[in-house]
């Protein structure tokens, strides 16, 4: 099976989305080119709005399996409340859910969350300008994460992505 985790920048502007969005649908389609194994795709995300859960809308939608990952019980409620809809139907998609035990939803347990979540991944998916992270837990300390641990890491950053 193929396990792919995702990080990414939120708070992207909507044109900026759209391009991420087709990237990432793109990657998804790429990785399930037959490759003879009959393993499915799986990918693991903390369902953030933006990158998150874009990708796990893909994932699901090319029939691959999600795995959720849930950095505190206070989550959902530190999301944006135009996302809560979405990340209640993904929440509810999931093959499985990873719960950490944290309650309040702040940088540590976000940076918790993605360590959990390259925990059960065999690479990491990084919509990522390549600046440094603009608090801890951010995208690039996602990515430093991942090379220390060696994943492969795509960086994904389309031309005309732009953040705000």
């Amino acid at each position: 099976m193929t396990r792919v985790a995702i990080t990414g920048h939120r708070g992207l502007p909507s044109p900026t989305l759209t391009l991420v969005e087709h990237a990432l649908r793109i990657e998804v389609a790429l990785r399930l080119l037959p490759d003879g194994s009959g393993v499915p795709l799986i990918g693991v995300s903390c369902l953030a709005d933006g990158p998150d859960s874009l990708f796990a809308r893909a994932i699901l939608d090319a029939g691959g399996q999600l795995i959720a990952v849930v950095p505190a019980r206070r989550y959902r409620e530190s999301l944006p409340a135009d996302h809560h809809s979405t990340y209640d139907r993904l929440l509810a998609a999931a093959a499985r859910v990873i719960e950490l035990d944290r309650e309040e939803s702040n940088s540590a347990a976000h940076q918790a969350g993605s360590l959990r979540m390259l925990d059960d991944a065999d690479e990491l998916l990084a919509v990522w300008d390549g600046q440094p992270a603009r608090g801890f837990g951010g995208t690039a300390d996602v990515v430093a994460a991942a090379r220390e641990r060696r994943l492969p890491i795509t960086v994904l950053w389309p031309a005309g992505a732009e953040r705000s």
